[in-house]
């Protein structure tokens, strides 16, 4: 009984021990992914909402990623990429795969976990020089709004070099904010848009809340990923916008949970 004791502590303690090395190890990734995050407009495009610039092109091509995962095996999950028309709101590219995750969730390192999957459908995008390859992808999950200040879409946004905005659906608490505390605010602000900006103890601005189409009692979060403003970030989510989550993000999440329906 004592050997059996020993052996189950040992065990924990490898485990323990593995855990505590490899988050050093994503420490220092996200450290050094950090210093080449860009949170101002850093884009070619403009918003169609916007007056014309020369001949700069119209935002057109907006993607949406998104993983679901089997009732039945949390490991196996559906990731997800797809692209709308911002003119029609229409998909116009869908690709997904289904695959077996072998790194386990730890809070704060989602990214670690979610973005190889999520990357290696836009590399295949990319790769096949697709004519709907977007312009701007929103990422169902956090960008600034994490307690690192680099949540899953600035991971992937630094990565594919590409502007990114995270749209979380949950608020953790990031710098004092907490989502019963917010959810007041929002609900007692006098803001015909129903937006919120999130200021955390620090006087830090991590992104914004709104209440994202009417009837809607919980705030979507929005935060900025990469080579964006939250000013933009916030007004791109509002144009696409039909029902709480934003279309690209929408779409992806139909998607995915039909595709792992279909494969069991």
């Amino acid at each position: 009984m004592n050997d059996a004791k020993e052996a189950s502590s040992s065990i924990s303690n490898f485990s323990n021990e593995f855990q505590s090395s490899q988050q050093m190890d994503w420490l220092r990734v996200q450290d050094s992914l950090k210093g080449k995050l860009i949170t101002e407009d850093d884009f070619k495009w403009r918003l169609p909402t916007r007056e014309k610039e020369g001949s700069c092109e119209i935002l057109k091509y907006v993607g949406g990623v998104d993983l679901s995962f089997s009732k039945d095996d949390s490991s196996i999950a559906c990731g997800t990429l797809v692209v709308l028309d911002l003119t029609t709101q229409k998909v116009v590219y869908e690709d997904s795969s289904i695959v077996r995750l072998h790194i386990p969730y730890l809070p704060g390192f989602l990214a670690f976990r979610e973005a190889p999957v999520l990357l290696e459908l836009l590399d295949k995008m990319k790769n096949n020089a697709h004519c709907f390859y977007p312009q701007l992808l929103m990422v169902d999950g956090n960008g600034l709004l994490h307690p690192r200040g680099f949540g899953l879409a600035c991971h992937i946004g630094v990565l594919a070099d590409l502007p990114t905005v995270g749209v979380g659906k949950n608020l953790h608490h990031v710098d004092g904010l907490t989502q019963s505390t917010v959810r007041e605010l929002l609900q007692a602000a006098d803001s015909p848009e129903h937006i919120l900006p999130l200021i955390g103890d620090s006087g830090c601005i991590w992104g914004a809340a709104m209440r994202s189409s009417e009837g809607s009692l919980k705030p979507i979060f929005i935060s900025v990923g990469h080579r964006i403003s939250l000013a933009s970030a916030i007004a791109i989510v509002r144009m696409t916008c039909k029902f709480r989550v934003p279309e690209p993000i929408r779409q992806a999440d139909i998607r995915s949970r039909e595709r792992l329906r279909n494969n069991q």
